[in-house]
């Protein structure tokens, strides 16, 4: 493939979807994580489709069990994705079947072993 056809094909839409990382932004609902200060949290969570994305932005300093979760006006202990991945930078989650994102407005981070918030995002329409 020369130069010419490449352009022509970017142009044209016909980018591989591989080629797009998942957790890049811009496709879903965002929100920006909030907390106790002594968490460390902040940064920025995506719902995008089946997904939970914590952006390139996200941070977060020390506690335990840290796992991923959504919530609408409170936290949702139904919809638990696992595990924090990373504790900055991106990461993405799969969201547990059966389960609707579109009914829930928060992504939480929440510490399963002592039950309690660690940080919130308020998603946006």
């Amino acid at each position: 493939m020369n130069r010419r056809s490449f352009m022509s094909l970017t142009a044209g839409g016909l980018v591989a979807a591989s080629a797009v990382p998942i957790f890049a932004g811009g496709h879903g609902r965002l929100g920006t994580f909030t907390g106790a200060a002594r968490y460390g949290i902040s940064g920025t969570a995506e719902v995008a489709g089946d997904q939970v994305n914590l952006l390139d932005d996200f941070r977060f300093g020390n506690a335990p069990d840290p796992k991923v979760a959504l919530g609408r006006d409170g936290y949702d202990a139904s919809t638990l994705m696992g595990l924090l991945k990373n504790t900055s930078g991106a990461s993405s989650y799969t969201i547990p079947a059966g389960i609707d994102p579109s009914q829930y407005n928060e992504v939480w981070i929440w510490c399963e072993q002592y039950n309690v918030p660690l940080g919130m995002a308020k998603l946006g329409g």
